[in-house]
């Protein structure tokens, strides 16, 4: 049951996180709200420029060379020197109070929009981010004519601008807000959380820092990425552009090998040590990327170029590698049906999946492609990750609590064993001294028997009764300080159990009792014999004299796991909570004469026999031993 409650809980997630996916990815806008564009005009500008002009140049307007496109079309042929092109979109009516018009993508480092008479939009940008996302406020008056977009490219692909939509201004404005919001959003939230584990790194305990830093890292980078790859900032913040850029690079070079570190620290060095050594390529790789970041900075990019192939076409080649190594890990670690591992390596599989799909898709399209599936892909790896630190944090507690109640158990056997240790000692020493001389006052009471008179005869032999018992007691001493590892050899259960049955047969017919005896064949323990029959002797011997009326008294044994279980079961009076937790103290009893010295030594002669005792009672139910030894070959 609670393992379907799992399985229910992760589909909804999952099916959470899609339908957000879903719902976040650039749609189609209604026909009712706007008017959308399917097609523009694009010429190229080899001409010179006024930085200053608030109107397109006349050569622009009145141009013959005007060539139709599509979202699908591929620009005409570069002439020579042109860095310049041109967009021209026609306005249909205006049939909102405030219009505008929203182009979600426009491929370009500069972007400077204009109507026929005046500018909208001028982005001054200084950073190589070519995504932009344009909001054109427009008037009525505007309808009929045509907006002009000035781009500076710097490469030629299909659907320089994409999605171009007329509306009111106010609903495409809540689209324009919105559109990347989740991006920002996500990223944020990874940043701030990757920010308080930072924090909370100085209170940890230092076997956990490397694992918590690493991870910390990892999900901090993963808010720097997803905050800084969102056009969204780039153009409400165009002067701050350069520095989103090197963040976003800054960031990809510390998760990748935190990441790596962190797959380390959970499941090892991997096959041959293949994850170690993408760790160590991947950290010092991570650092000559720094290094170019800063050198590219200081040259004002004018080796371009290389930082480009080495921090982005070598970089990316190498992220496949390392994620598909990854992947390879990921399913030899499953296969070891570890909760954690499964859990890790489904978030991982998520998260590796998509972004090589999504990186040979970026690539095989000449990089024309928009990231985007990879940033969900994440989300699904860090709340994995939250997830089996969740659980390592609840396997901690409760191998603490764990520990705390085997600390405690293994400090009452200690205590108990000190006990007895104490006893076995004082029990030994007193009966070496006592039985001297209860053998010589027993012999003198014996003469004076023969030479007493009828009268006081009776009186001598209740003394001689009560030095026997005596020394009956001294000899459960001498037995619970040494139990006896001496002639140990292999027991026939069937067998002593035989003998058992016949000295205490007449005994349990005595109280109106029965013994039922059903025991498996070819059961065998090593022990001592005369031991044996001692310790169950003196607990059957219990069992008899707690019996009532009709009473009867069922051993049974068998074979479990390795080991041979006697069960010796009576319908006689029973004991409450607090008499079972006593048996087997000294002088504990619940007969009128008894010592409690009997139960004492059975407990003994079971522990020399490497087995285990224990008692079930209920008040007026009867009561159970079980006993557990271990199995010997004939």
């Amino acid at each position: 049951m609670r393992t379907l409650t799992k399985i229910l809980a992760v589909l909804i997630g999952v099916l959470v996180i899609l339908f957000l996916g879903v719902q976040a990815y650039p749609h189609e806008k209604k026909e009712a709200e706007v008017s959308e564009v399917g097609s523009w005009q694009f010429l190229w500008d080899p001409g010179g420029w006024d930085e200053h002009s608030d109107t397109p140049p006349e050569r622009v307007l009145h141009s013959l060379d005007w060539t139709m496109m599509d979202e699908e079309s591929m620009p005409p042929s570069r002439p020579i020197g042109a860095a310049w092109a041109w967009v021209r979109i026609d306005i249909p009516r205006l049939d909102w109070a405030i219009p505008a018009v929203l182009i979600e993508k426009a491929y370009a480092r500069n972007v400077v929009a204009y109507t026929e008479y005046r500018e909208l939009f001028d982005s001054h940008r200084q950073d190589r981010y070519a995504m932009n996302e344009l909001l054109l406020p427009l008037r009525a008056e505007d309808a009929g004519s045509s907006i002009y977009i000035r781009l500076q490219l710097t490469e030629e692909r299909s659907g320089i601008v994409q999605h171009i939509v007329f509306g009111s201004f106010y609903e495409l404005l809540t689209v324009y807000l919105t559109h990347d919001m989740l991006d920002i959003m996500l990223g944020g939230s990874f940043v701030l959380i990757g920010i308080v584990m930072l924090i909370c790194a100085l209170f940890l305990n230092r076997s956990y820092v490397a694992s918590w830093l690493s991870l910390s890292f990892v999900i901090l980078s993963i808010g720097l990425l997803v905050v800084s790859y969102s056009p969204f900032l780039f153009t409400l913040y165009p002067e701050y552009g350069r520095m989103l850029q090197h963040l976003f690079d800054i960031a990809l070079f510390t998760l990748l090998p935190s990441f790596l570190y962190f797959f380390q620290l959970i499941f090892g060095k991997g096959y041959k040590n293949s994850i170690l050594y993408l760790s160590r390529f991947q950290l010092g790789y991570s650092f000559l990327c720094l290094i170019l970041v800063l050198v590219n900075v200081w040259t004002n990019e004018r080796f371009f170029s290389i930082y480009y192939l080495l921090t982005t076409t070598v970089l990316g080649v190498l992220m496949i590698v390392e994620l598909l190594t990854m992947l390879v890990c990921s399913v030899v670690y499953s296969l070891q049906k570890n909760k954690e591992a499964w859990i890790f390596n489904a978030g991982l599989a998520v998260f590796a999946g998509v972004g090589v799909f999504e990186l040979f898709r970026y690539y095989a399209t000449e990089e024309q492609y928009d990231l985007y599936w990879w940033k969900w892909g994440m989300v699904v790896f860090v709340i994995s990750l939250i997830v089996v630190l969740g659980r390592r944090f609840t396997e901690t507690h409760n191998q603490v609590l764990q520990y705390s109640k085997e600390l405690e158990m293994f400090n009452n056997e200690l205590q108990h064993a000190e006990k007895m240790e104490i006893i076995s000692e004082l029990a030994a020493s007193v009966a070496h001294e006592v039985r001297n001389p209860l053998q010589v006052t027993r012999g003198f009471l014996q003469l004076l028997g023969e030479r007493s008179a009828t009268s006081e005869k009776a009186y001598i032999d209740m003394a001689l009764d009560e030095l026997d018992r005596a020394s009956g007691i001294i000899t459960d001493f001498l037995t619970f300080a040494k139990p006896g590892a001496e002639n140990v050899k292999i027991l026939s259960i069937a067998e002593e159990f035989r003998h058992i049955e016949g000295v205490l047969t007449p005994l349990a017919s005595i109280h109106h009792g029965q013994i039922v005896v059903d025991i498996a064949p070819d059961l065998y323990v090593k022990g001592n014999s005369s031991k044996f029959k001692q310790a169950f002797i003196n607990m059957i011997k219990n069992s008899i004299e707690a019996l009532q009326d009709e009473g009867q008294i069922t051993i049974m044994a068998a074979k479990e796991n390795g080991e041979v279980v006697i069960r010796i079961r009576d319908n006689g009076t029973g004991m409450g909570p607090e008499e079972l937790k006593r048996l087997g103290e000294p002088y504990f009893s619940n007969k009128t004469k008894g010592t409690g010295l009997g139960l004492m030594v059975t407990f003994r002669i079971i522990e020399a026999m490497q087995g285990t005792l224990k008692f079930s009672s209920e008040k007026g139910a009867g009561t159970e031993a079980t006993i557990r030894l271990p199995e010997a070959s004939e």
